[in-house]
């Protein structure tokens, strides 16, 4: 691959001739059609592995969320990679690849006959053959390539574009401010195109062709990517951050036995050398977690003549251990998103079986492909958060100084989630009853529980993303984001767990269980109530988290750009 050794020899002078909106319309234009290609297939999966594959409800339940964890779970990795070794741009450019052979893969099971079970007998519905391994090993695979593909482009897209912007000007920290605006503003439309157009074509026109587009729109991702080439900033890596906290840790370890004051009164000597080029921020040592601070303690024999240190796994910077307590102060937060994201990714398994079961007529000739039905969600945070960025956030700021922190975001999104899983309850609750009555209610009833799931998105997700790229030093940013898809990949196991205990231990012999194949026999609401319940007592959690963080101190970069935004 030459071009992708030509990203060997990085721009990373302080004159940064390249980057800025040039850089930033490639990018964005490859992760736009690189997302229509992933979404577009997951948008309507289960109505793939439950029509196509012939899977039971639980069965596919547990299969999708397996994918989906695993994709969330492989970004941690690929964070470790870029950030330690290959850098932001080679990570992109292999796993861009990886994903258009997965979502060729995918392809080729609904193209092929082969590799998907036959159609089922319409005069015996309960007859249907099931996957066999040869079949089952194939479509495994090909989403097993596209978790690779999103272990390395998600943890990377957002901060290989907030490199093309130098965040030591003005200039640069608006560009950023503005990157994030229209990197949630792509990712809105993505998601309701391919909640649309694409899960209309895959249920009424082919799932070949269905998944066909989705396949071109990466492939022409990959080439829109490598053309901006020339005009990308390039960051080397920096090394492993897990070396780096190692060393810290081990370092506090060895000189367990010293002395600090409680305050710092200057009889102790620590180690604060000069930033290393790209850090662009001076992180003071702070009282938090003392322990620490022993491995950036001089003591004899520490330094060599020409002040470095003699031994890195005894003696540290100021600058690393405290990089190492943004971590440690980070992880209460970051684990009460966990539970969060149940609320939504239940929903997400359950609803298209839901709406499936009610009445999707749009006028006489219409009807609304139950994958589409989601895309109510994500209209909901395409109009908020325009409102929410240039009308609440200043008009809160002018009338009373007032500014919603991350933190406060994300505890307001937890709200929505608990609120919006209450009201899935009650909504599938109705849509039983009525079912027994043999008659089906209107599917936008589901409208209520996606609008407020909307809203928690746009609080909480948004707010996640923009915490941890706030609180993370610079050089973790692609770990930074991977955090997120780590709460996603835990939630989606959990959400697996609760499902396959649930389906096990409900109902009796001459009961069905809640989550049963057919759910007018079942209890889904049960489910939901049972999440919702969780979601208060993460609530509390993370009340507790939020109330005891200390925000990582020296220059905040999105603190200060959004005060310039509301001073402007």
């Amino acid at each position: 691959m030459e071009v992708l050794e030509n990203a060997k020899n990085p721009n990373n002078s302080p004159e940064r001739k390249r980057g800025g909106w040039i850089s930033i319309s490639f990018i964005l234009g490859n992760e736009t059609l690189e997302r229509m290609g992933t979404i577009g297939l997951s948008a309507n999966f289960m109505a793939y592995l439950t029509n196509v594959f012939h899977m039971k409800l639980v069965d596919a339940s547990n299969f999708f969320n397996l994918w989906l964890g695993l994709s969330n779970l492989a970004p941690l990795l690929g964070a470790i990679i870029s950030d330690a070794y290959a850098g932001r741009f080679k990570t992109i450019a292999y796993a861009s690849f990886f994903s258009l052979l997965g979502l060729m893969t995918v392809t080729l099971t609904a193209w092929l006959h082969q590799l998907h079970p036959p159609e089922c007998n319409i005069h015996r519905p309960d007859s249907c053959d099931r996957p066999n391994k040869l079949q089952l090993g194939v479509l495994f695979l090909g989403l097993s390539f596209l978790s690779i593909g999103s272990g390395g482009i998600r943890p990377c897209s957002i901060p290989f574009g907030v490199d093309q912007f130098d965040q030591r000007t003005e200039k640069g920290l608006k560009g950023m401010a503005s990157y994030f605006n229209w990197y949630y503003l792509t990712f809105s439309i993505v998601l309701i195109v391919s909640h649309t157009v694409i899960v209309y074509i895959q249920d009424n026109i082919s799932w070949t062709v269905g998944f066909s587009i989705p396949t071109g729109l990466m492939a022409c991702s990959i080439v829109l990517f490598f053309v901006g080439m020339r005009f990308y900033v390039y960051v080397k890596p920096e090394g492993s951050a897990f070396s780096s906290i190692a060393r810290v840790i081990l370092a506090a370890r060895k000189k367990r036995n010293l002395k600090l004051p409680v305050e710092d009164d200057g009889t102790v000597e620590y180690y604060d050398p000069p930033l290393k080029p790209g850090v662009l921020s001076k992180l003071p040592l702070t009282n938090q977690y003392k322990f620490l601070d022993k491995a950036a303690v001089i003591t004899e024999g520490d330094l060599t003549s020409a002040g470095v240190p003699v031994n890195k796994w005894r003696l540290c910077s100021v600058q690393e251990v405290e990089e190492v307590k943004c971590l440690i102060r980070i992880i209460p937060v970051w684990s009460a998103g966990i539970i969060s994201v149940v609320t939504m990714s239940t929903q997400v398994t359950f609803i298209v079986p839901q709406a499936m079961k009610m009445d999707r007529h749009m006028g006489p000739h219409f009807e609304i492909p139950a994958g589409s039905v989601s895309v109510i969600s994500f209209i909901t945070i395409g109009i908020w958060l325009p409102i929410y960025d240039r009308v609440l956030v200043p008009s809160l700021w002018r009338i009373r100084k007032f500014r919603v922190t991350l933190l406060q975001r994300m505890g307001i999104g937890i709200v929505f989630g608990i609120v919006s899983m209450f009201t899935a309850a009650i909504v599938e609750r109705v849509r039983r009853t009525q079912a027994l009555k043999m008659t089906q209610v209107s599917v936008f009833w589901l409208a209520w529980q996606l609008v407020l799931m909307g809203l928690s998105e746009s609080f909480n997700y948004i707010g996640q993303i923009e915490f941890f790229n706030s609180q993370f030093p610079e050089h973790m940013r692609s770990l930074a984001n991977s955090l997120l898809p780590l709460s996603f990949a835990a939630s989606h196991y959990l959400t697996s767990l609760l499902v396959t205990t649930v389906h096990k231990f409900s109902g009796g012999k001459d009961k069905p269980d809640w989550l049963d194949n057919d759910l007018n026999k079942g209890r889904l609401d049960y489910l939901y109530y049972m999440i919702a319940g969780l979601g208060v007592v993460n609530l509390v959690y993370f009340w507790y988290c939020a109330r005891s963080y200390q925000y990582k101190a020296g220059s905040q970069i999105e603190d200060l750009a959004e005060e310039k935004s509301l001073v402007d």
